[in-house]
């Protein structure tokens, strides 16, 4: 075990009220491709860029065309949660971990055992029916053409934050007090690009901020733990007592 790793061990050992913070790379190595790395969706082309597909003007005018991008790149149903993922619902389960804050949408924290996580860009496992409210399984989505309808003729909607979006209010306010409250914040797979999401590292206090990627973020200088590599890699290797 390298230093980095003793270090983080011994945070953990010596913290009661973890948070995880993470994004797009906690779940790249369970299969599931992130945005802005060389492979990621940026980095594809469609005859719309990514990032204008997955808005609400596109989702509101171009609704067949949302979905056909939707069901094709967003929909991972057969991904499996990673070391990550496990190792962060083994943290609360001995009651750790307080919280996982995720930028993710594809429900692996939940599908490995966390029970306490805000999903700061909602979840494509949760559609409700645009005019009844009606909630649709994520299979309905999958298996449906063109357009989703719910059996009152409504259109069904993911509930997922597009771009033009507002976060939820509740969700946010909910992962910002955990983190106020953290004594151990740890950060992994995220480029902290995203906005209003990467703005909540400034809510930490604490002196046990970690930080895990594989390429350099604009907090990095702020980390008191830097750390280089796989997340799953390097959380896998923590031993909960």
């Amino acid at each position: 075990m390298n230093r980095q790793q003793e270090i983080l061990q011994q945070w953990v050992d010596e913290s009661q009220s973890i948070v995880f913070f993470g994004g797009a790379g906690v779940s790249t190595e369970s299969g599931i491709p992130d945005f802005r790395s060389v492979d990621g969706l940026y980095n594809q082309t469609y005859r719309w860029p990514p990032e204008e597909i997955l808005s609400a003007t596109f989702f509101q005018h171009n609704p067949e065309e949302f979905f056909r991008f939707y069901r094709d790149k967003m929909l991972c149903l057969d991904a499996q949660p990673n070391a990550a993922h496990k190792k962060l619902a083994e943290l609360e389960r001995v009651g750790k971990l307080r919280s996982v804050v995720t930028q993710n949408i594809d429900g692996l924290h939940q599908a490995a055992g966390s029970s306490r996580v805000w999903e700061l860009h909602g979840s494509v496992h949760r559609n409700y029916c645009q005019r009844c409210n009606k909630f649709h399984p994520v299979e309905f989505v999958r298996d449906s053409q063109g357009v989703p309808l719910c059996a009152c003729g409504g259109g069904v909607k993911p509930d997922v934050v597009l771009y033009e979006e507002s976060l939820n209010s509740q969700v946010l306010e909910g992962a910002l007090a955990d983190i106020q409250c953290a004594d151990m914040l740890i950060i992994g797979g995220t480029s902290l690009a995203v906005y209003p999401a990467a703005s909540l590292v400034r809510y930490y206090h604490g002196d046990r901020l970690v930080l895990i990627n594989k390429s350099p973020t604009p907090y990095d200088a702020q980390a008191n733990l830097l750390m280089t590599g796989p997340i799953g890699e390097i959380l896998g290797q923590i031993e909960v007592g």
